[in-house]
């Protein structure tokens, strides 16, 4: 093992904790299919969100974390539960009665309400694929409905029937007495209708291959084979066929189906392998703290937080605490893009195991770049409320004053930020602004910080700034200096939070900042530029 992945080994990044685990699975050799295989699951009955995103990004932050453990070759396949039927009609998407009419039916049987592909379930497909590939993931896509009708399930969908009555001991236990009465790990695809049946297996031949159950229309008894896509598994026994037909090595899930990955790994153990490794990561949840759905399109969108960020800030809020419920709106956004700039600044300076441990690590396969950032998100999002800024040239007015020789085209990330600055600023900022008149004591204090700030030269450092801010709040007595700050934001800038003072006066400009302050004493123009 060479030095690197021993230093590794003893990082506390959960990513290198994770693959230790196939390390010590495959400690006395490579697997006989010659790779490990990593498998994240997709259900496309509703538009692809960010916690699908979620679980293949830290999926492929494992599978980099294994190759820098180990020798053996890594795969990841992308897998797309298309086959299952659509049960109900997502809020979020067009054309609902088509939808309607097609209830039960296999997803890539359903027709695309968008009128772009040729079924629903394609249509999700290919919004899932086009969001991993413009992140540069390696991975294979796999469609369940491929898989069914191709006949490589077909070996592990026998070994189903033969072990069926085991595979039913199993399931029956956790199951409510009404449905116990009804269940089979088959569902048969009806021919007359193309629906997903629900229905009773009145018996089931091991040698012929097949199942038969009643027409719940014509009562008629219908046969037919358990392969080549004429029928489809429960999804926890089709859960485990998977792991079995594809020999999956590793798996994560969602917290919520805890239970479902202790059974399908009885049920694997039965059919004669052994369950992935993997863990158990905490649920996204909405402004509310409800779960995300993406039936209901409750969270944020992937095209939506690539609208106000980089895609690497994403990355970052995947990385950290997958064990923690965080709640995925709008307002995480700025904090995730300052934390990844942030990261990204200290990882030149640090030494080989801090390194391991630092988010962007992972984020970039252990090559992130080097590009600095003279600037932070959140004070671009300040500096447009202030200027009212609807166009990049307008904050790099006063940019390119600030860090000598910064321009759009020298500095490609930051006007990327510049960007999203203000088309954040001007969907979820300004619509909340919230002007106030400073109190009499405040009104002292300002005149104070205006007195100090007329003292400092133009192009005097945000350290020297923050030193007369900090000052001012002490000669006058705010008990905490919270407060004081407080006070600025709410009265400045239209807002409970913001930015470290002395950097934004820097650069908004000191003499700016004078008439910004004045105009907010004499009760004029709050909010105008």
């Amino acid at each position: 093992m060479s030095s690197d992945a021993e230093i590794a080994l003893s990082s506390n990044s959960w990513a290198f904790v994770e693959a230790k685990k196939l390390v010590d699975r495959y400690s006395k050799g490579a697997p006989e299919k010659g790779y490990v295989l990593f498998e994240t699951g997709y259900g496309p009955s509703g538009l692809p969100h960010l916690g699908t995103f979620g679980e293949v990004a830290r999926t492929s932050m494992v599978r980099h974390a294994f190759s820098l453990l180990s020798d053996i070759p890594a795969r990841l396949i992308a897998f797309s539960d298309d086959m299952d039927g659509l049960r109900k009609v997502p809020d979020n998407v067009p054309n609902q009665d088509l939808l309607t009419e097609n209830l039960n039916k296999p997803l890539t049987v359903v027709p695309d309400p968008f009128g772009t592909h040729n079924s629903f379930g394609e249509h999700n497909n290919a919004r899932l694929q086009a969001f991993l590939d413009q992140f540069g993931f390696e991975y294979e896509f796999r469609s369940s409905t491929e898989c069914y009708k191709s006949g490589l399930f077909d070996d592990t969908l026998l070994l189903v029937l033969k072990h069926y009555d085991a595979i039913i001991n199993v399931i029956l236990p956790t199951l409510g007495p009404e449905r116990r009465a009804t269940y089979s790990p088959f569902l048969p695809i009806c021919p007359r209708t193309g629906v997903v049946l629900q229905e009773p297996i009145v018996s089931r031949d091991e040698t012929s291959g097949t199942v038969t159950y009643k027409d719940p229309d014509t009562d008629e008894m219908v046969t037919v084979p358990v392969t080549g896509g004429h029928c489809k598994l429960q999804w926890k026994v089709d859960w485990a066929m998977r792991w079995h037909a594809l020999d999956v090595d590793y798996e994560m899930a969602g917290k919520d189906l805890i239970d479902s990955v202790t059974l399908s790994s009885k049920i694997v153990r039965i059919l004669g392998k052994r369950p992935p490794e993997g863990f158990n990561y905490e649920l996204f949840l909405d402004q509310d703290g409800k779960k995300i759905s993406k039936s209901k399109g409750n969270g944020i969108t992937i095209e939506e937080w690539l609208k106000y960020a980089s895609p690497e800030s994403l990355s970052l809020y995947m990385y950290q605490n997958p064990k923690k419920a965080k709640r995925l709106h709008f307002d995480v956004i700025p904090k995730a893009v300052d934390e990844y700039f942030t990261f990204l600044s200290k990882f030149p300076e640090q030494d080989a195991k801090q390194q391991y441990a630092n988010p962007v690590w992972h984020i970039h396969a252990g090559h992130p770049p080097s590009e600095g950032l003279p600037l932070t998100f959140g004070i671009l999002l300040n500096l447009a409320a202030v200027v009212n800024a609807d166009e990049p040239s307008v904050l790099w007015g006063f940019i390119s004053r600030y860090a000598e020789g910064a321009t759009a085209a020298t500095n490609p990330e930051l006007d990327k930020l510049v960007g999203y600055a203000i088309d954040y600023y001007r969907d979820f900022v300004k619509p909340t602004k919230q002007y106030r008149l400073p109190t009499e004591k405040e009104r002292t204090a300002l005149m104070q910080l205006v007195a100090l700030l007329k003292e400092l030269p133009e192009n005097a450092e945000a350290s020297d700034i923050q030193n007369q801010v900090f000052q001012v709040g002490n000669d006058n007595d705010f008990e905490n200096l919270r407060d004081w700050f407080k006070a600025l934001y709410e009265t400045l800038l239209g807002q409970s939070q913001g930015p470290r003072m002395g950097s934004f006066i820097a650069l908004y400009g000191i003499e700016e900042t004078i008439s910004l302050i004045d105009r907010v004493l004499a009760g004029e123009n709050l909010g105008a530029n």
